[in-house]
């Protein structure tokens, strides 16, 4: 699913336009990255945790020649869904197995 599609679903539902549903999206992203940046975690109760995790440099390998690479460390987002989004999840998956 894009943003858009998330934008025109929500509209939908809320019966705004789809300028102003835009708007409140992508208010609530920059709202996330912004705390991501200044606190490096973001909790949404029901949701999940977003956290900014640090990687050190490592030596890796590449999958196509086998040489040996170095990966520069860096931060990364990681995403930990909240037990009621996992719940929902696994009932969708259980239902699409049957």
């Amino acid at each position: 699913m894009t943003k858009k599609e998330i934008v025109r679903s929500i509209s939908d539902k809320l019966g705004l336009t789809q300028l102003q549903t835009k708007e409140i999206v992508q208010k609530t992203f920059d709202a996330i990255t912004e705390t991501l940046v200044e606190e490096g975690r973001i909790e949404l109760r029901n949701f999940g945790v977003f956290e900014v995790k640090y990687r050190n440099a490592r030596k890796a390998r590449n999958p196509r020649t086998g040489e040996e690479v170095s990966v520069n460390e860096k931060c990364v987002v990681t995403f930990k869904a909240g037990k009621a989004m996992e719940e929902k999840v696994h009932v969708l998956l259980d239902k699409k197995k049957k």
